[in-house]
């Protein structure tokens, strides 16, 4: 069955979704983070999900003390929204219901992993209402779910089964998606193996930040680079473009 023509407006809409969510997370984070003063905030120290911790409180040993944890934790919750709903507004830039199917369901996934970080924490009082474990869960889903979101994206790119004629075949965007994503479950399995660590903040934010990075990139390919599809139709705002354009 042939994909139906794409609307430029819709995938414009859902590229720029993209784009300001990974923005909006990046800004959540550094205002909450610039809050935190006693002791300072560490990017390579602490775990993000540290800034969302509404309690003053020590937890493996990391003195915890977040006063804008709300800001992170409205960031996580957001940008778990904002990612479904931007996946499922570009769903039918994939040719194949398999491809689709699979990369809108490894977006519910990843919302509704980083939703669960938002919404519980990774604290003493955590543990011990037994709230950690949905904590944890958020975190693998999320991380998981979204890497695994543009290893999948990269593979359709690389295989030109995408319906953007400008994107087909697109190896060079495609390689990238697939190595942001290898890479990001590469430094999730290096910080499950090294947790405890001093640096443990290092590896969870490759592991996070991969997302974030082919989110930005992944924005920029489809405003830029969105144009005739691949059925040899050109979307609809094109078309009356070129309709006015004729003498």
């Amino acid at each position: 069955m042939t994909n139906p023509v794409l609307s430029r407006a819709r995938i414009k809409i859902g590229a720029g979704l993209l784009a300001v969510n990974a923005l909006l997370y990046v800004v959540a984070e550094a205002i909450t983070a610039a809050a935190w003063q006693s002791p300072a905030y560490s990017y390579s120290y602490n775990y993000i999900s540290d800034l969302g911790v509404p309690d003053l409180d020590t937890f493996e040993g990391r003195v915890i003390d977040s006063p804008l944890h709300w800001v992170m934790n409205t960031g996580f919750v957001v940008h778990g929204v904002l990612f479904v709903l931007a996946i499922l507004l570009l769903r039918d830039v994939f040719v194949g219901k398999a491809t689709r199917r699979t990369i809108v369901v490894l977006a519910f996934v990843h919302g509704i992993g980083i939703a669960l970080v938002g919404l519980f924490h990774g604290s003493q009082q955590a543990v011990e209402d037994g709230t950690s474990v949905l904590h944890g869960a958020g975190a693998l889903l999320a991380i998981i779910g979204g890497n695994v979101a543009f290893i999948t994206a990269g593979i359709a790119l690389i295989g030109g089964r995408v319906n953007v004629a400008a994107l087909v075949r697109s190896r060079v965007l495609g390689g990238t998606f697939v190595a942001f994503g290898v890479l990001g479950i590469a430094a999730f399995g290096y910080l499950l193996a090294t947790a405890g660590s001093a640096y443990d903040g290092i590896p969870e934010r490759i592991a996070v930040y991969t997302v974030m990075a082919a989110e930005i990139i992944a924005a920029t390919a489809l405003i830029s680079r969105t144009g005739e599809t691949r059925n040899g139709k050109e979307d609809h705002t094109s078309h009356r473009r070129n309709q006015r354009a004729r003498p």
